[in-house]
């Protein structure tokens, strides 16, 4: 979405412009996959902190499905400025895509860590996790506290 210039202060982009750019340049795997996680990044009651503003209809909590793609935009949430990291000319290491026309980089770092600040859950490969989300504004002052004393431990 970054590459497609759609940050919170720019008009919104049809989702379906969205999930063909994701297939066409990272993951040629069908777009339902795709779609339902763009749609899960929108909605506020699947994440803390949602890092997708959907306009549309992106279904309930009540199980409701969201419309189809073509009928939905969406755009960056503002947070997204906060975790995204220039990754042109680091130290990353990028690898071909599956059509080897473009690199795209074996990680995506990011400034906050997501996965705390908006939790996870889900079993794969026979293993289950839940991760709790945090609240990040203490997600911030930790981080801090660690940059500045890596070897800070929890008190009780």
């Amino acid at each position: 979405m970054h590459e497609l210039s759609l940050p919170s202060r720019k008009p919104n982009k049809k989702c379906a412009r969205v999930v063909g750019e994701v297939l066409g340049k990272f993951h040629p795997h069908g777009d339902t996959a795709v779609y339902d996680s763009l749609v899960r990044m929108a909605l506020d009651f699947s994440l803390r902190c949602p890092l997708i503003r959907g306009h549309g209809n992106f279904g309930s909590i009540d199980a409701d499905p969201p419309a189809a793609m073509r009928y939905t935009e969406c755009q960056l949430e503002f947070l997204c400025i906060f975790l995204e990291v220039s990754i042109s000319g680091s130290e990353l290491i990028f690898f071909p895509n599956f059509y080897n026309s473009q690199k795209e980089p074996s990680l995506l770092p990011a400034r906050i860590p997501n996965l705390l600040l908006n939790g996870s859950s889900g079993i794969a490969v026979g293993m289950a996790t839940n991760i709790p989300p945090h609240n990040l504004a203490e997600l911030v002052d930790a981080l801090f506290v660690l940059i500045h004393n890596p070897e800070a431990t929890v008190c009780l």
